[in-house]
């Protein structure tokens, strides 16, 4: 498959979502007119890729093959996404799902190939990760191992991955949440049983294994300061990437994941240091790819119409300080249905209603956070796009 970086012809029609117009922020406002789509003939306004891409900029969302079995999510999904971050069929639970599994490629087989069959990019994730290994590893498992029984099960299965996927996968997120404020991390078992080096290790490994493919550090926390922290996240970033970079690491791009709180978001989000800090990061040649986008709503009311209100507002904030940096390339939502988030899987709230922080409510049917992101997204100024999906 090729991610080609110049326009295509031919054309064809993509469904308008039930109920939505021209695009419409949470507040009212009407979206500037799309121009006619120059880069990529298929891109039809009225759906969130193609509001994206007459810009440059790519949009998707997170997708496995369980939530794709279900047929109408998967015609949500096959209309709104044109680049498909792979959510759980990368990860070791399925790829490797005890110590001494054979590698089971079957599920990220499927994804990729659904991906493709639909003339979508694949972001493969993550390669290496603390957490992802499911019930058949203990932590003695992982923090058990000698130094050669972790680098050849780590290096192993990156190179086999990497390799399987060559041409297909447009990036891979190779090291994820990797750094915290203090700098790299030490409390991962990669860490403990092979040293500091297994993250440079590994983005030598995947550049080997596939030359053409963007590889990504990706990590959370650098837009609000609510737990006082995000500055120095954000300056820990910096200096590991810094550090990489002048090893000659071969580190393409900043994936930031953007899981946002919606609870006092307004306050808490310094939109100029985070434009600051992508700009940082462009200086330093790399590009910027928003990884899993979505809004906890804690502390909003359970009503469904102020939490959607609240909810459209933050996509809104930081979209259009995200997308106002040019080296913004890609915006990558955790899921696009209220149907199948982690949030309410792993962090149901507390007064026991469902949560809503996606662009689709759990009927697939579009919120104002919809409308909020087709807005920003065909708003944004114009950039030179770092791909285009092959459905162009």
């Amino acid at each position: 498959m090729a991610f080609a970086l110049a326009g295509c012809t031919s054309g064809s029609d993509v469904e308008t979502p039930s109920g939505s117009g021209s695009p419409t922020s949470a507040t009212g406002t009407t979206a500037p007119a799309v121009a006619e789509p120059t880069a990529c003939a298929n891109a039809t306004p009225s759906t969130l890729w193609g509001s994206a891409m007459p810009n440059g900029i790519v949009y998707g969302s997170s997708a496995a093959t369980w939530q794709i079995e279900d047929r109408q999510y998967e015609r949500l999904y096959e209309r709104e996404a044109a680049i498909l971050f792979t959510e759980d069929d990368l990860l070791w639970y399925r790829l490797r799902p005890t110590p001494t599994s054979d590698l089971d490629f079957s599920y990220g087989d499927r994804i990729v190939d659904f991906a493709q069959g639909n003339g979508m990019l694949v972001l493969g994730a993550h390669l290496v990760w603390d957490e992802g290994f499911g019930e058949g590893w203990s932590d003695n498992d992982l923090w058990g191992m000698s130094r050669k029984e972790a680098t050849d099960t780590l290096y192993g299965t990156v190179e086999a991955t990497v390799k399987r996927y060559r041409g297909r996968v447009a990036a891979w997120i190779v090291a994820n949440e990797v750094v915290d404020e203090a700098g790299p991390r030490t409390n991962v078992p990669w860490h403990e049983t092979i040293g500091p080096s297994y993250v440079r290790d590994a983005f030598e490994i995947a550049r080997d294994a596939d030359p053409d493919a963007q590889l990504l550090i990706n990590d959370y926390g650098f837009e609000t300061d609510d737990d006082g922290n995000a500055e120095f996240r954000r300056e820990s970033m910096l200096d590991y990437l810094d550090e990489l970079l002048a090893d000659d690491v071969p580190v393409t791009a900043l994936g930031v994941q953007a899981h946002l709180r919606a609870d006092g978001f307004a306050d808490a989000f310094d939109a100029e240091a985070y434009r600051a800090f992508l700009r940082a990061v462009a200086d330093r040649g790399l590009d910027v790819l928003v990884t899993e986008m979505d809004v906890l709503d804690d502390g909003l009311p359970a009503d469904a119409g102020p939490r959607d209100a609240a909810i459209a507002d933050v996509v809104t904030r930081y979209l259009e300080t995200a997308l106002a940096e040019p080296v913004v390339s890609t915006v990558v939502s955790f899921g696009l249905s209220d149907r199948y988030t982690w949030l309410e899987e792993d962090y149901p709230r507390d007064d026991g209603v469902p949560r809503r922080p996606l662009a689709f409510d759990e009927g697939m049917q579009p919120k104002p956070a919809f409308d909020a992101y087709r807005t920003a997204l065909a708003g944004a100024a114009p950039r030179e796009p770092l791909w285009l999906p092959p459905r162009c």
